[in-house]
């Protein structure tokens, strides 16, 4: 669990900071962050119809890490020519290795659990070193150099390829055998139902919507961090740390909350977060950034893991497991895709000129270092690594130059307007009637 989330984190926060040196422009980087939702929902079928089927789980585990590896060693010399296609890079390469990637989810928890003798106790203490996993990634990323330059793809590669190796000494972990699951099932089809429920109707559209702006947190938050000069990986690790502390004191909230105000507590959260960004990164008030990032485990937690015990409250145990699925493909599936696709436009229109023309001076001065670096045979001499260090300072201040002429204040200003909507609508037309039949029930005890 603990490399699982390692090598999602080795990459994913921090690959806008170094594909945006090589040429990729914001709608570039939104279908970086696109091809993953896509995958997303894609893959629920290749698990549930194929790989829970056919194949012992842990076998499927290593080859699809192995597999995945594999292509993001290919997409790293892909990255290292002159002037790579973004397009083929994203659809490609990253689309590939997210289509290995994403079925990884829910082998990992299905090996776990089925090798259990409590998964209830024992699955939570497992699952949290996937967030330590994380947390580490962002540490190696900083310590290690990483985090604008292509060796966070060489993290990454080289973590799968470890894990793919270790998956297959875990335990055997048989396919299942019984009753034969549907397209429609593994879609969520038969969860439909719950949606003639004005409040659980109310709740997915709302969860759906709020996943837009999402978005723009993994898509460009790391360069706002950039640009107000704080060590990338650990900074937004931040979010993963606070996350691991809202997960142990959300029982005591959930009580005196209840449902309808987890869920407003998790969006107000998103309101802020963005308002800070709006208001510091133009300003680079460093304090407005971090506060920014530690409140992503409200937003996590209150949102998304009180949605997910609202949606078992609701279900009837048949189609619980549906229900789930039908949540996280409409939330981190298409929401987060229409999210990445119109945070992508959102800053294309918030990038003017002068930042444009500074971002064609940063490849111009990328592709100068991979020239001179490329020429190298054997130990470079002491000239040749002192042109290497005036590219990278020269190539630094101009990417500084490039992240300061943004319209951060308008950038940020449109997701945590739409997150204030969608807030307010939500607080409006949602009814908790769980927590009020509780109350009556009570206040007639008493």
């Amino acid at each position: 669990m603990f490399l699982q989330f390692f090598v999602w984190g080795a990459w994913y926060v921090t690959a806008p900071n170094y594909l945006g040196t090589i040429g990729f422009q914001p709608a570039d980087i939104g279908n970086t962050y696109s091809v993953g939702p896509i995958a997303g929902m894609i893959t629920p079928l290749f698990v549930g119809l194929v790989a829970d089927r056919f194949f012992s789980a842990q076998k499927v585990l290593g080859i699809l890490h192995l597999l995945g590896a594999l292509i993001m060693f290919g997409a790293i010399g892909f990255m290292q020519q002159e002037s790579p296609s973004p397009s083929v890079l994203n659809w490609g390469f990253f689309f590939g290795y997210m289509l290995t990637y994403f079925p990884t989810l829910a082998l990992t928890n299905t090996i776990a659990m089925k090798n259990m003798s409590n998964p209830q106790k024992e699955f939570p203490g497992i699952r949290v070193l996937g967030t330590i996993g994380w947390i580490a990634a962002g540490f190696a990323l900083t310590f290690g150099g990483f985090e604008t330059n292509v060796n966070m793809f060489y993290l990454t590669a080289g973590a799968a390829a470890l894990l793919g190796l270790f998956s297959f000494t875990l335990p055997d972990t048989p396919p299942v055998k019984g009753e034969k699951v549907t397209i429609g099932q593994l879609l969520g089809l038969d969860a439909l139902s719950l949606l003639k429920d004005r409040s659980y109707l109310v709740f997915i559209v709302s969860s759906m919507l709020i996943c837009i702006p999402l978005a723009f947190y993994y898509q460009i938050a790391s360069r706002v961090v950039e640009h107000v000069d704080l060590p990338i990986g650990t900074t937004m690790s931040y979010g993963q740390i606070s996350e691991i502390f809202f997960m142990i004191v959300m029982p005591f909230f959930f009580a005196r909350l209840g449902v309808k105000w987890m869920l407003a507590i998790g969006m107000l959260a998103w309101v802020t977060r963005y308002g800070l960004f709006a208001i510091g990164a133009p300003d680079e008030l460093r304090w407005m950034i971090i506060i920014g990032i530690v409140l992503h485990g409200i937003c996590y937690d209150f949102f998304f893991v009180t949605g997910q015990i609202y949606t078992d409250q609701k279900a009837a145990k048949p189609v619980r497991a549906q229900a789930q699925g039908l949540l996280v493909m409409l939330t981190l599936g298409l929401g987060m895709m229409i999210g990445a696709q119109a945070a992508g436009k959102i800053e294309g229109q918030h990038t003017p000129q002068a930042a444009k023309d500074l971002n064609a001076k940063v490849v111009a001065k990328t592709n100068e270092i991979k020239k001179l670096s490329d020429g190298i045979e054997g130990e470079p001499s002491e000239e040749v690594n002192a042109q290497l260090a005036a590219l990278n300072e020269e190539k630094g201040k101009l990417r500084q130059e490039e992240l300061a002429a943004l319209e951060w204040k308008a950038l940020w200003s449109k997701p945590a307007i739409f997150a204030a909507v969608v807030m307010v609508v939500f607080v409006f037309l949602f009814s908790d009637k769980r927590k009020k039949e509780n109350n009556q029930d009570n206040e007639q005890s008493n």
